[in-house]
């Protein structure tokens, strides 16, 4: 449960904090050269609104120990990461693209130990 809750935690505070950066310095996030617009801003408003509660919800199951709920939200947070790197090829940025799927790639490799560990544990116990 370690790994899977330490990257898990990782996950989605840094998904937490790009949309953070989003919300007060937009360049930050947007492709090379674009301006900041009001459509920029409300579109960093509607990804802080999905990825701050699930970095929140997940930092509390995380504290809990709460294996489902972990399992849950850690295959959430990694098809989220997926969805965030196809982003990055549609702008044409490396880094967007990178970062996010190697996050992706981690996310569902902790998910799925997790997941056999927690069914070969559940196996014994029956």
């Amino acid at each position: 449960m370690g790994l899977a809750s330490a990257l898990t935690a990782l996950n989605v505070l840094v998904a937490g904090g790009f949309s953070i950066a989003g919300l007060i310095k937009p360049e930050l996030v947007l492709p090379t050269g674009a301006t900041p617009t009001d459509a920029s801003a409300i579109f960093a408003m509607y990804a802080a609104a999905r990825t701050i509660p699930l970095a929140l919800i997940t930092m509390v199951a995380v504290y809990k120990g709460a294996a489902s709920a972990l399992l849950v939200l850690g295959f959430v947070a990694g098809v989220i990461q997926f969805a965030d790197a196809a982003v990055g090829l549609l702008q044409h940025d490396i880094g967007k693209t990178v970062g996010p799927l190697f996050l992706a790639i981690l996310q569902m490799y902790a998910v799925t130990i997790f997941w056999q560990a927690s069914k070969a544990t559940a196996d014994i116990s029956n």
